[in-house]
């Protein structure tokens, strides 16, 4: 029989409450366009590429014919401002990773997140809490399976060993896709009952048992 042998992290939103810096750098370069960005648009970026993030901004705001690189630049950088002023974890992230680190379980973070922005965060985090990490734009995104299956891969693991925590409809999904179970902490987005998903409304007070039972009795993907 399969044991649980890992844990896949997403970032924003999962570990840290870093959704909130990406609000003000968005809505930053909406202002330095002339607009405002909708609730609705924001909603819809979560958990997702900056490719797909940046095609929604555009429609929100009516915009055409920007270069989109430079734009996706331009929002990293001014988030990176951001998290170097200070990053926060979501209640209860830290204690469970650094719980599941000392239970002897792999961990991997799995991010729609550019690597420079990621490696700024790993700084504050721990780069050494995590045996993988896999960043946007090094796979195919969200909510493909593709970034799971990659830390599946850099970890020699397969579906079964592993479970992923998540907190986006797009994270979630792409989970799923991967053949994992999922235990998701709903932010932005709201999430829905599914096969294979477990939702808790917060990481406070979850400990390692409790993701090994959440593992073993959720319905498989």
């Amino acid at each position: 029989m399969s044991v649980l042998r890992a844990v896949l992290w997403d970032m924003d939103g999962t570990l840290l409450d870093s959704e909130k810096l990406w609000d003000v750098s968005l809505q930053e370069f909406a202002a330095k366009l002339g607009g405002v960005l909708s609730d609705g648009a924001r909603e819809a970026m979560v958990g997702t590429s900056m490719a797909v993030s940046m095609d929604i901004f555009y429609a929100d705001l009516g915009l055409t014919g920007r270069d989109s690189a430079a734009d996706a630049a331009w929002l990293d950088v001014r988030t990176g401002e951001l998290f170097a002023e200070g990053l926060l974890w979501q209640p209860g992230a830290r204690e469970l990773l650094l719980a599941v680190r000392r239970a002897g379980l792999r961990t991997a973070l799995v991010t729609s997140t550019n690597r420079p922005l990621v490696e700024d965060a790993l700084r504050s985090m721990g780069a050494e809490h995590f045996d993988a990490v896999v960043c946007g734009g090094e796979t195919v995104a969200k909510p493909d399976a593709a970034p799971y299956r990659r830390a599946l891969s850099l970890l020699r693991l397969e579906p079964a060993e592993a479970l992923v925590i998540e907190d986006s409809p797009t994270g979630v999904a792409a989970g799923v896709a991967a053949g994992c179970t999922v235990l998701a902490v709903p932010r932005a987005a709201p999430l829905p009952a599914q096969p294979g998903v477990v939702l808790r409304d917060t990481l406070a007070g979850v400990t390692v048992d409790d993701l090994r039972e959440i593992w073993s009795a959720a319905p498989s993907p």
